[in-house]
């Protein structure tokens, strides 16, 4: 089943700085940053005032080129396949919203999601075009995701990630390591893989973090207990794999299974689990402290 591709007027739209070249019109400069877009499609989405200035005024094919040029535009997506899974909303106030989400679902736009987000979702449910998240979790990944509310308190939550003052806990099933004795640091350093969309560990000064707890024992496989200190792409799921126990079901580690444009298997989600959230609260100082009502099992 698949949707008509739209822009809805509570979607954020993405921003580009015009890079530095020799174009004449923003239309050339967009055609040539964006080669899979062709350029009847950026015709089309000026002609809708879908293409805008830095003040939200629509821009037109004959608008002049220029270094550095704040332009507004809407992602589209020809036609966007819905996803089968709800968010449940766990709390919500004046500055903060928590969210379980499912797997499969993305938090943000990306690729050939736009629609099909947590975001765009909560925005129109809620109708807050102010939603944006703080952080982010793999498509693939399950659970907690905390969204500002309100801008004029966003910069304090943002903080607390950018600082590493959260405490966060996520859970994974993956195969059992009789060999190695936990609790377990694995203290690495993060670079891109191939193909493109996964990391690896490669040699250097270690950027990232992240403490391994057994907390049950189910004959082939075990249920962890992953603490991020860093966070990294794909840190849970390179290291667990880089240690000889990559997540059940995991698409991408040790070995590609399937790639991001592939259709999802639903019956197959990737066993990883956004668990518990725990802070103290910029605005009131109250610990805070939240938890996933979804489970691995």
């Amino acid at each position: 089943m698949t949707v008509t591709a739209r822009s809805p007027s509570n979607m954020r739209p993405s921003t580009l700085h015009l890079p530095p070249g020799n174009w004449s019109t923003v239309l050339d400069c967009l055609c040539a940053h964006f080669p899979a877009i062709e350029r009847a499609v950026w015709l089309e989405r000026m002609a809708r005032g879908r293409v805008l200035s830095a003040d939200g005024t629509p821009l037109t094919a004959e608008h002049p080129y220029r270094a550095g040029l704040k332009v507004h535009y809407f992602r589209e997506v020809p036609a966007e396949t819905p996803i089968p899974f709800e968010a449940q909303v766990l709390h919500v106030d004046e500055h903060l919203l928590v969210v379980d989400k499912p797997h499969f679902l993305p938090v943000m736009p990306s690729g050939s999601y736009v629609e099909q987000t947590l975001q765009a979702r909560l925005t129109r449910e809620l109708g807050n075009d102010d939603l944006v998240p703080l952080h982010r979790i793999d498509r693939h990944t399950a659970g907690l995701v905390l969204f500002s509310t309100n801008r004029a308190s966003r910069g304090l939550y943002q903080a607390l990630f950018r600082e590493r003052r959260i405490d966060k806990r996520y859970e994974a099933l993956a195969p059992a390591l009789p060999q190695l004795a936990f609790p377990l640091l694995r203290h690495t350093r993060l670079g891109p893989g191939e193909p493109f969309f996964r990391m690896q560990e490669v040699d250097g000064v270690p950027n990232s973090e992240t403490r391994i707890e057994v907390i049950g024992r189910l004959e082939e496989r075990w249920h962890y207990a992953l603490y991020p200190v860093t966070g990294k792409k794909h840190q849970l799921r390179v290291h667990l794999a880089a240690l000889g126990a990559p997540i059940l079901n995991d698409p991408f580690y040790p070995q590609v299974t399937a790639t991001p444009d592939s259709p999802d298997d639903y019956s197959k989600p990737l066993k990883l689990l956004a668990h518990s959230l725990a802070f103290s609260d910029p605005v009131t100082g109250q610990a805070r402290q939240f938890e996933s009502r979804l489970s691995l099992f």
